[in-house]
């Protein structure tokens, strides 16, 4: 089955344009799936803004979790069909948290698909992350 997904990014200095990814969101209208993972490395971060606020990154990645899940945490954007909240979440925009284009692949598993990208565009090799937030 065909799929969509965009890496999740933390800019924490919006005016520099430096990015660390730290997750991925995936959507399949196909199976009516839409999921996110993320990771984020807290150390890198560090290194490109030794004065990030971690736990406000923390939120906005706790809010893209709940838009991305439905949850009434998520506010109204979260009680949109999921092809809207997709469309919502990959919007371009000049925040904190931001996404990559949106990229197709293909699999008979979503949830393993999802977690193949994240090891791909997140996880560093035979690296854990300091700290890693659910699906």
């Amino acid at each position: 089955m065909w799929y969509s997904y965009a890496v999740v990014r933390v800019v924490p200095r919006v005016e520099r344009g430096e990015f660390l990814n730290a997750g991925v969101v995936l959507f399949s209208p196909e199976q009516d799936f839409l999921g996110a993972r993320f990771e984020v490395d807290t150390e890198r971060l560090r290194s490109l803004a030794p004065d990030v606020d971690l736990a406000a990154v923390e939120r906005h990645l706790a809010t893209f979790q709940a838009i991305c899940a439905g949850e009434p945490a998520g506010g109204p954007i979260a009680a949109l069909p999921k092809p809207e909240r997709f469309h919502w979440l990959v919007a371009p925009r000049s925040t904190i948290i931001q996404t990559s284009p949106v990229h197709v692949g293909r699999s008979q598993d979503l949830n393993s698909a999802l977690e193949d990208l994240l090891a791909e565009f997140v996880t560093l090799p035979g690296g854990v992350s300091a700290h890693a937030a659910g699906t």
